[in-house]
C-alpha cells in the first residue's frame, strides 16, 4: 500500500512538474509576445508622431506661402490705389486745363469777331 502511495505521489509529482514547466513557458511566451506588442506600439506611435511632424512642417510652409503672397498681393493693392489716385490728379489737371483752353479760346473767338 505504502509503495503504491509513493509511487502516486512521485506521479503526481512529476505531472506538477510538468504543468508548472508549461505554465512557466507559457508565461515566457506571453512575456516575449507582450514585449513585441509594446516593441510594435512604440514603433506605430514614432511614425505617426513623425508623420504628424511633416503634416505640420509641410502646413507652415503652406502657410508662410500664403502669408507672402497675401503680402504681395496687398503691396500690389497699394501701388494700385495710388496709381490710381495719381490718374485722378492728372485728370483734374488735365480738365482745368481744358476749362482754361476753352476760355482762351471762347475769348480769342470774341475778339476775333469783334
Amino acid at each position: 500500500q505504502l509503495h503504491l502511495t509513493m509511487s502516486e505521489k512521485n506521479e503526481l509529482t512529476k505531472s506538477l512538474e510538468m504543468v508548472q514547466k508549461e505554465l512557466q513557458e507559457k508565461e515566457s511566451e506571453m512575456k516575449r509576445e507582450i514585449s513585441e506588442y509594446k516593441d510594435r506600439l512604440l514603433q506605430a506611435e514614432k511614425e505617426h508622431q513623425d508623420a504628424l511632424t511633416e503634416a505640420n512642417r509641410k502646413n507652415e510652409v503652406e502657410i508662410q506661402a500664403c502669408q507672402d503672397k497675401m503680402n504681395s498681393l496687398e503691396h500690389f493693392i497699394s501701388s494700385q490705389k495710388l496709381e490710381i489716385e495719381h490718374l485722378k490728379s492728372n485728370k483734374e489737371e488735365l480738365n482745368n486745363s481744358l476749362k482754361e483752353a476753352n476760355q482762351t479760346l471762347g475769348e480769342l473767338l470774341k475778339t476775333e469777331v469783334r
